[in-house]
């Protein structure tokens, strides 16, 4: 068969098959992230069906997918917010970092990767999946709780922290020393303080010059400046996907509106074909090995977010139904900790294997905590109570679920 047939036909296989199984994801409730994963996995090397004429245009295709990954989150918050979320949730952050990235960590250490494989592995454990989490948000019709801005506000400052972290990681997996390293930090953070410093003061003149009332050209404008950007900052080790984050800051208002909804379809088709490339590039046999201590981290890491969620919202002054819910909501991971991942896999192939597990497992069990930590802990509370009484000789009282339509205003 023809190279460019071989090519058109693989493709095109795998969309219709990506399509078909997003469907199929949407029918039963669950996120197709893990789907895609496993459809990575069977037609990868090792795999049922091993694809060979796409696999180029694939790995290109991935690269595209988290750019535009980064690129729509970033539109989702102007550079006030992300300022106002950086001074109020601070503190939340920081119980976050430690909180996950050290399973993660000590983890690779236990198993012998060395700091590399340490840092990159407190990445995959520490950062949860936005999209995911959004989604859940949305299906369960939470959008108007009062610890919905908490649990936005931690994952806006992981998503500024990767533009610390990634241009780190970066210089660690090629090896640039202590020197290099720092380096490449203080050009990220100089690029990240310069861009949120435009974005502040100049963003309306930025997203004039972007503006355009005909789609086909704003689709090309913001596009092609993102993947330029993106190039720019991949030069400069920062990573591609945080200077597509920071494009997204840059533009607001209803240039933002319209570019997010002009790239959204593009960002699902390669988002998909991301998470089937880091599929691909995992060996199905590699995953049994490692699957006990992924299911460990994973264990692991489920308490350590659920007590994120609840110190953040304890702090925001929400009630323990609220903080229950915030806690459940923040333990899914997903496209951050493959993005990690796919970084470190050519330094430390041992990683895909354990990440990939990893975020099979936690992607499917993040939405089923967020809907049920509450409910789990309004009940052993109940039980305590009726077994041992309330404390001071207080009367028990029954913590039941508030109304969507009442959440907004009430103390829980």
């Amino acid at each position: 068969m023809h190279d460019t047939t071989a090519l058109l036909v693989e493709l095109g296989s795998v969309i219709l098959g990506l399509g078909i199984i997003g469907r199929f994801a949407g029918r039963i409730g669950l996120s197709p992230i893990p789907l895609y994963l496993l459809a990575g996995l069977a037609f990868g090397d090792g795999g049922l069906l091993p694809l060979g004429a796409s696999e180029e245009f694939t790995a290109v295709g991935a690269e595209i997918g988290v750019i535009l990954l980064l690129l729509l989150l970033g539109l989702e918050y102007s550079a006030s917010e992300l300022v106002t979320s950086l001074k109020t949730q601070y503190p939340s952050g920081v119980v976050d970092f430690v909180l996950n990235a050290t399973p993660g960590a000590v983890a690779a250490l236990l198993l012998g990767w060395g700091p590399v494989g340490a840092v990159a592995l407190a990445g995959v454990t520490w950062i949860s999946s936005s999209g995911v989490i959004a989604k859940v948000l949305t299906d369960l019709g939470r959008l108007g709780n009062r610890e919905t801005p908490v649990i936005l506000g931690v994952l806006v400052i992981e998503d500024l922290s990767m533009a610390v972290y990634l241009p780190l990681l970066t210089a660690m997996l090629a090896g640039v020393g202590l020197a290099g390293g720092s380096i490449a930090l203080l050009v990220a953070l100089g690029t990240v303080g310069f861009v949120l410093y435009l974005a502040l003061r100049h963003g309306r003149l930025i997203s004039r010059a972007v503006s355009s009332d005909n789609p086909e050209m704003l689709l090309l404008v913001v596009l092609g400046l993102t993947v330029l950007v993106a190039g720019v900052a991949q030069q400069l080790q920062v990573s591609a996907a945080v200077g597509a984050f920071l494009v997204g800051i840059a533009l607001s208002g209803e240039v933002a509106e319209g570019a997010r909804k002009l790239l959204t379809p593009l960002r699902d088709l390669f988002a998909a074909v991301f998470f089937v490339f880091f599929g691909l590039s995992t060996d199905p046999a590699q995953i049994p090995p490692v699957l006990l201590p992924a299911l460990l981290l994973a264990v692991v890491t489920v308490f350590t977010k659920i007590g994120t969620g609840w110190y953040a919202a304890r702090r925001a002054g929400i009630g323990s139904p609220g903080r229950w819910r915030a806690g459940g909501t923040l333990v899914a991971r997903g496209e951050f900790s493959i993005v990690i991942a796919g970084l470190a896999v050519s330094t430390e192939p041992r990683i895909g294997p354990i990440a990939t597990a990893y975020v099979l497992i936690l992607v499917i069990v993040g939405p089923l905590t967020a809907r049920w930590t509450q409910p789990l802990a309004a009940r052993i509370r109940k039980r305590r109570v009726r077994g041992g009484g309330v404390p001071g000789g207080g009367v028990p009282v029954a913590h039941e679920e508030i109304p969507v339509v009442e959440r907004a205003s009430a103390v829980d």
